[in-house]
């Protein structure tokens, strides 16, 4: 039982370094933005994508990146399960709502009239 939890600790040791290399590396990729501004905006682009594509990849070595990573391939996979409604359930849907906000807006403007001429009414 001692082992396990041994060995869960350098785990979770190893996680956190990977964590700082991966930190350590988004901030030296905005440090060498910054440095490196009179450069040209292609190389430093294509710097701070390589940077980010090493960051990522060491985050994706510990535990929590795993977790990440897996949740991203079941998302997408439930995305690809929607049923998405078709041009025609769209426009219909979207006249009944303009045609539902157009009447909300007749009504409010009727009470605003309403109350308006209640009050000049009252005052004077």
């Amino acid at each position: 039982m001692a082992g396990s939890s041994a060995g869960a600790t350098v785990g979770n040791g190893l996680d956190w370094l990977k964590w700082l290399i991966t930190i350590a590396l988004m901030a030296l990729g905005v440090f060498g933005n910054w440095y490196y501004q009179d450069e040209s905006l292609l190389m430093r682009v294509i710097g701070l994508i390589g940077v980010a594509a090493v960051a990522v990849g060491i985050a994706l070595q510990t535990e929590r990146g795993a977790a990440i990573w897996t949740l991203l391939k079941e998302a997408r996979g439930e995305i690809r399960r929607v049923v998405w409604p078709t041009r025609d359930e769209t426009l219909q849907t979207t006249v009944i709502v303009l045609a539902l906000v157009l009447v909300f807006a007749l009504i409010l403007w009727l009470l605003d009239s309403a109350l308006s001429w209640f009050v000049s009414s009252v005052i004077g």
